[in-house]
């Protein structure tokens, strides 16, 4: 298993890891097999180097070296972000382009994953492959949408974000294992799940979504975080009306 929080730092430090190599004095090779492996871990002198360079805690990095009881927990966080705007645009990049299982998308509107991260190409040659895609998107004519736009100071603003993902959804709705929902629940945190992590966008009142803080997290054995917030998709995907394609 690849270590996503160590990638993750690399990236919200603006670093390649070319440069990561440079600064720590070690091969690229070396560093890219750290990254690519959590199994593959330097020496302790080094992960300490590391963790100073990218400014975060070593145990984070490498949680292995926690107390077997706080693993899971431990583990199952990749990284916080203080906004989604703080999420490297490579992460988003990276998550939607290798997804090879299922990718579910819990939103109001998400548009920025078409028109900054050019996600449509991506579903129609993924469906292909046989990756199951979920897509719930808002009802812009909901109170829920209604009264967020209002609280955002977005009035109009956030309906007409809706309205274009829906539309540029229904170039992919109905492909084979594409399905299309919207709903008008109040959007608590907004889910994106790409394989066995996701990212959540927790909402506070008056905020813009991208201002909001963001959650990495990826599914551990013994973990709680996967299924709290999946729970929560799910159940919103259970009430929420089917977009007939070809809308």
């Amino acid at each position: 298993m690849a270590n996503d929080r160590l990638r993750a730092a690399i990236d919200a430090a603006s670093l390649t890891i070319e440069q990561v190599s440079v600064r720590v004095d070690v091969d690229p090779k070396t560093v890219e097999r750290w990254v690519y492996s959590d199994a593959r871990r330097p020496h302790r002198t080094t992960r300490l180097r590391v963790a100073q360079l990218l400014r975060v805690e070593e145990t984070h990095l490498w949680p292995a070296d926690r107390r077997p009881s706080s693993a899971p927990a431990v583990a199952e966080l990749v990284h916080l972000y203080p906004s989604r705007s703080a999420v490297p645009f490579t992460l988003w990049t990276d998550l939607i382009r290798n997804v090879s299982e299922a990718m579910d998308v819990l939103v109001f509107s998400g548009q920025f994953l078409v028109e900054q991260h050019d996600a449509l190409p991506v579903v129609r040659t993924k469906s292909e492959q046989g990756v199951r895609f979920r897509f719930v998107v808002g009802d812009h004519t909901s109170p829920a949408v209604i009264q967020r736009a209002a609280e955002e100071g977005t009035t109009g603003g956030l309906e007409g974000r809706v309205q274009m993902m829906r539309r540029y959804l229904q170039e992919v709705a109905g492909l084979p294992g594409v399905e299309v929902r919207t709903h008008g629940t109040i959007l608590y945190n907004s889910i994106y799940r790409f394989d066995d992590q996701a990212l959540i966008n927790g909402h506070a009142f008056g905020s813009l979504a991208g201002q909001n803080p963001m959650l990495h997290i990826r599914r551990v054995p013994g973990g709680s975080l996967w299924e709290h917030y999946l729970r929560s998709f799910e159940r919103v995907w259970e009430i929420a009306e089917p977009e007939p394609a070809g809308r």
